[in-house]
C-alpha cells in the first residue's frame, strides 16, 4: 500500500473529507489530493501533523508493509463558541458541524460497574481515585451513520473524539471500552 493510499484510507476512517483535512492542516485541498494520489509528498512537518490528526504513527504511514488500523481523531474545541443553551445542546451542535450530512443519534452511556472487591482492590492499589468516579460526567456520546460507515463520537467540555467502527453495530444496545450504551431512537437534527 502506498503512502497516498494510507493517507486516503486513514482520512476516510476518521470521517474527514479532503477539504476538512486540508482546513485542519492549513494546506489546500489540492495538496491533500496530490498526496493521496502519490503525485506529491508531504514534507516532514506535514507528515507529523497528518499522523497526529489521523491518529496513526508516522511509521504506519511510511512502512509499505503495514496497513493502517482503526483510526481515531481527537480535537480540542471551545464549548462557549457553540451558542446558547445547555451543554448537551452545544455538544449536539459540535457533532452536527463535524457530520453535517450524517445521521446522528444520541447514546445513553453507563460505565460498567465494578463489584465491591474490584473497587476496593483498585482503590488500595491507587489505580482509582474518587475523582475517577465523576470524571466522565461531562461526556456526551453519539453514534453517527454516514454513507456506509458508522462512527462512535465522544464529546466532553474540551475535546471531540471520533472513532470509526470497523464492524457495524447491531441492535440498540452495545458495549465499547467498558461502557454500556443504548441508542436513542430519534435523530438529532439541529
Amino acid at each position: 500500500m502506498t503512502l497516498g493510499e494510507k493517507i486516503r484510507e486513514a482520512r476516510r476512517k476518521c470521517g474527514l473529507s479532503q477539504e476538512q483535512l486540508a482546513e485542519k492542516m492549513s494546506v489546500s485541498r489540492s495538496a491533500i489530493a496530490k498526496w493521496e494520489t502519490d503525485k506529491g509528498l508531504p514534507d516532514v512537518g506535514n507528515l507529523k501533523i497528518l499522523a497526529r490528526l489521523l491518529s496513526v504513527s508516522v511509521d504506519q504511514l511510511l512502512d509499505e508493509t503495514e496497513v493502517t488500523d482503526e483510526a481515531m481523531i481527537r480535537e480540542s474545541y471551545n464549548l462557549a463558541a457553540y451558542g446558547r443553551g445547555c451543554k448537551k445542546v452545544k455538544k449536539d451542535r459540535v457533532v452536527r458541524e463535524k457530520f453535517p450530512d450524517g445521521k446522528i443519534y444520541s447514546l445513553l452511556g453507563r460505565q460498567e460497574l465494578m463489584n465491591l472487591d474490584q473497587f476496593a482492590g483498585s482503590a488500595l492499589d491507587c489505580q482509582i481515585s474518587p475523582q475517577d468516579l465523576i470524571k466522565d460526567a461531562d461526556k456526551a456520546f453519539y453514534l453517527i451513520e454516514k454513507e456506509d460507515r458508522q462512527f462512535f463520537v465522544t464529546v466532553t467540555d474540551t475535546f471531540v473524539e471520533i472513532r470509526p467502527l470497523e464492524q457495524p453495530l447491531q441492535g440498540n444496545s452495545f458495549t465499547i471500552d467498558g461502557w454500556n450504551f443504548i441508542k436513542c431512537n430519534y435523530e438529532i437534527g439541529i
